[in-house]
């Protein structure tokens, strides 16, 4: 390759216009520079080997001085390597800014399946010794917002700016985020935890009828093709379940339902609210919290409470406190890095992250609970999986 830099020319009018630069392909592999000095003299410099051009560097002030003077030339400097050394060229912020940003997403998406699956384990050996899905489901709301008051007290996070309008546009995302997170424990409460997972991967089917028959949107046919394998794996792992409850189902289906419309009400609502995926879940946590509780306590209520973790206490110990503990933190940690993750990427690799994480969680809990799975039960949860990831890539 042959490169040639051209000096500027003084137009009439006094302003100096600056020629093209060319760049032309040469038959052999020589480089060469023709450079005018300043005393008038022609250098050649010839490299047998390719050379790697750095854009010359900017105009010092002596040369900006020279430009007083239309004959005098002067020299640009232009910086090269060979392409065979083994010095890198530097990388450009971007391209770090950009590498820095991907590891920061590999690490949100790591923590949030990693968290995700331990707070289901808990939150199952809660459950199975301790059924009161009401109180476990009030408990996850309360100490995560425990966490975000300290966190604000302390200045770890900085506290959000809200108005009432603000809260007036989570109330319905509140809502809607209470019924599904109660239905989904209910559900745990009842079957399996791989079983739940099964069915919950089916919410983009609820997504897309929600939309259609009630929104009325449209979408393209390959929308409704992808929904197919949705629904008729979700069906073939429930006719095939060994240990099917009528009530966990439910529980699962509902709490698709409400997801979907609290996604419809947070898409509707946070316009043009400037607040961060961590605060923003933490408000919703609190506003959850007092929607909660008075049901909770009217459905189960305290003396009942009090008599299962007297037996829980007696059956598995002090254990049981932490196990309590653990799936309130992880449960609100899990939900945290999530809505953080948010800030990062868009919906499409969100959606391939949720669908990756339902893999993490169903197969872990097989392994440590000792589900009992039959080859079709397992065939139709992956059916139902991999029509969650078609969906993901046929919506966005």
């Amino acid at each position: 390759m042959i490169s040639s830099l051209k000096q500027p020319t003084l137009a009439s009018n006094g302003h100096y216009i600056p020629r093209s630069r060319s760049l032309v392909p040469a038959p052999t592999r020589h480089l060469q520079f023709l450079l005018s000095a300043n005393n008038g003299r022609n250098s050649i410099v010839s490299f047998s080997k390719p050379l790697h051009i750095v854009s010359p560097e900017p105009f010092s002030t002596s040369f900006k001085k020279s430009l007083k003077h239309e004959k005098e030339q002067f020299l640009i400097t232009c910086k090269a390597y060979e392409a065979e050394k083994s010095e890198p060229i530097s990388e450009s912020p971007v391209a770090k800014s950009e590498a820095a940003r991907r590891v920061k997403i590999g690490i949100y998406f790591a923590t949030w399946w990693a968290l995700n699956v331990i707070f289901n384990i808990y939150n199952k050996k809660v459950l199975n010794a301790f059924p009161f899905p009401w109180l476990t489901s009030t408990l996850s709301l309360a100490a995560g917002s425990l966490i975000m008051l300290i966190s604000w007290a302390l200045r770890i996070a900085e506290t959000p700016k809200t108005d009432l309008d603000f809260w007036k546009a989570l109330f319905p995302v509140a809502v809607a985020h209470t019924i599904g997170h109660v239905a989904a424990t209910v559900s745990m409460s009842k079957v399996a935890v791989s079983f739940t997972h099964i069915i919950k991967s089916g919410e983009p089917a609820f997504s897309v009828l929600v939309s259609r028959f009630i929104l009325g949107e449209t979408f393209p046919p390959s929308v409704y093709l992808s929904l197919i394998p949705i629904i008729g794996g979700c069906g073939l792992a429930a006719l095939t379940e060994l240990n099917f409850n009528m009530t966990g189902f439910m529980g699962a289906m509902i709490s698709n339902l409400a997801f979907v419309f609290r996604n419809i009400f947070s898409k509707r609502g946070m316009k043009g609210k400037s607040v961060s995926g961590m605060n923003y879940y933490a408000c919703l946590s609190m506003l959850s919290l007092l929607i909660l509780t008075p049901f909770a306590i009217a459905i189960e209520g305290p003396f009942i409470w009090a008599l299962g973790f007297k037996e829980a206490l007696s059956q598995i110990g002090p254990q049981i406190i932490w196990w309590m503990a653990a799936q309130s933190v992880f449960y609100h940690l899990y939900n945290q890095v999530s809505y953080m993750s948010l800030d990062e990427i868009s919906p499409l690799t969100f959606s391939i992250g949720n669908t990756m994480k339902r893999i993490s969680v169903i197969v872990s809990s097989i392994i440590i609970f000792h589900t009992p799975v039959k080859p079709i039960n397992g065939l139709g949860a992956a059916i139902a999986i991999l029509g969650t990831f078609l969906y993901s890539q046929v919506i966005c």
